[in-house]
């Protein structure tokens, strides 16, 4: 038991970054912390903090420490709670990242009322567009959309994610509508950075559902979904977007869907979670809740 709660202390310190933070954090004086931190590196034999006058830094062995200890922390806090309550509190700090885009439209509104249900719990939301390592930066849950490739990872889907080729209604009356693919290439295209680098390769599917793939190009690229939108809305070019992002620009009309009778291959926007032998339970109630109010119906998709 000392161990695990040394080893759960000194994951919070390398969390927020000083002794005296951490020490509050769980109602312990610094003194009382820094004996623990001492015992522990004596118990394994080896220093797991570089203390310098501004911030501590974990040791390498200290990485090792935190990237294997973190599950096995989670987990035993998880069977603890789970026998204290019978499993049936939703309890702690829940720490969830996502985009930024979908996060702040979709996921933020959505917590307040899931924090109403249940009021032991905290969360602690991240936005951002990068894909963040979930075990090695603390998270419990990422919400990810489009093609997972991390297979030390498990994942739910919790709803489909249909993309849709889109321009602004002045863009197409300057530059005319498309009536295939190949008519891409003549086209100015706004273009996704992503961590793969540029995507100028497009890929359609015909009638039959073969599928078509065009190299495009375009004045405007980003990194960032919100400026993508925002050059279609204003005329300079054609965009591939997900019906989440764009579905009021569409319905208003400040977008129309181009080539519609060639979809994009539909992806999937999921909660992805660290393997663990036991989810915790303010994990699970949190998936659960967001399948329920994202599932079968999206809002993106109603109406």
């Amino acid at each position: 038991m000392d161990r695990i709660g040394d080893l759960a202390l000194f994951l919070r310190v390398l969390d927020l970054g000083s002794i005296s933070a951490a020490a509050r954090s769980l109602d312990l004086s610094a003194a009382v912390a820094s004996q623990r931190l001492k015992r522990l590196e004596q118990d394994l034999g080896t220093r797991l903090l570089h203390r310098t006058t501004r911030r501590l830094h974990a040791t390498p062995e200290g990485l090792v420490l935190a990237e294997q200890g973190r599950a096995l922390v989670d987990e035993f806090e998880a069977l603890a709670g789970n026998l204290r309550r019978a499993g049936s509190a939703v309890a702690g700090t829940l720490r969830v990242t996502a985009s930024a885009s979908f996060g702040r439209q979709y996921i933020s509104p959505l917590l307040p009322e899931f924090l109403a249900l249940h009021p032991a719990l905290r969360v602690s939301l991240n936005l951002d567009d990068r894909v963040t390592d979930l075990v090695g930066s603390g998270f419990d849950l990422a919400i990810r959309i489009g093609a997972l490739d991390d297979s030390t990872l498990v994942a739910r889907r919790l709803a489909a994610n249909r993309r849709v080729l889109c321009a602004s209604p002045g863009y197409l009356r300057k530059r005319g509508t498309p009536k295939t693919p190949a008519d891409l290439v003549d086209h100015d295209c706004i273009l996704l950075v992503g961590r793969d680098g540029r995507q100028d390769l497009w890929r359609l599917h015909d009638h039959d559902g073969r599928e078509i793939e065009v190299r495009v190009q375009g004045r405007f690229e980003c990194n960032y979904g919100e400026a993508l939108r925002d050059a279609a809305v204003a005329d300079l070019g054609i965009a591939i977007h997900s019906y989440w992002h764009v579905h009021e620009d569409l319905r208003s009309g400040r977008l129309k869907p181009v080539l519609p009778e060639y979809p994009i291959t539909e992806t999937g926007i999921y909660a992805v979670m660290p393997q663990r032998r036991m989810v915790p339970r303010r994990v699970s109630a949190f998936v659960d809740f967001l399948a329920e109010r994202l599932g079968d119906e999206p809002p993106w998709e109603r109406g």
